[in-house]
């Protein structure tokens, strides 16, 4: 039997404010038990893993070693660009790919 990856595991500072964002990034469900030392969002619909969030003491002092690609709803980057900075990210370089910022830092791009 081959392994699958159940979850992808964040570490942040405050594991609800950065669960809360994806959640409604990606059109996950925040767990109602959820708390700012550790949160879990479930991915329905577009059948990835789940995601996890840990509070840990440190902050993100480098680059992130593996980040995600959003692919932007009919191809429209600019709308999906903004919307996203409505939900807290923030642009860092901004083009046909746009690289992102979540509310604590950690790296994503959105393309078409």
């Amino acid at each position: 039997m081959i392994p699958y990856v159940k979850s992808v595991t964040f570490d942040c500072t405050d594991a609800l404010v950065v669960a809360r964002f994806w959640a409604a990034a990606l059109g996950g469900e925040l767990d109602p038990d959820a708390t700012s030392a550790k949160a879990f969002v479930e991915a329905p619909g577009w059948g990835g893993p789940s995601l996890w969030f840990q509070r840990v003491p440190e902050p993100r002092t480098a680059k992130n070693r593996m980040h995600f690609d959003l692919r932007a709803p009919g191809g429209d980057v600019t709308a999906e660009v903004v919307r996203l900075q409505k939900l807290g990210a923030t642009v860092v370089t901004p083009g046909e790919l746009t690289v992102m910022e979540d509310p604590e830092g950690n790296i994503f791009c959105v393309e078409d």
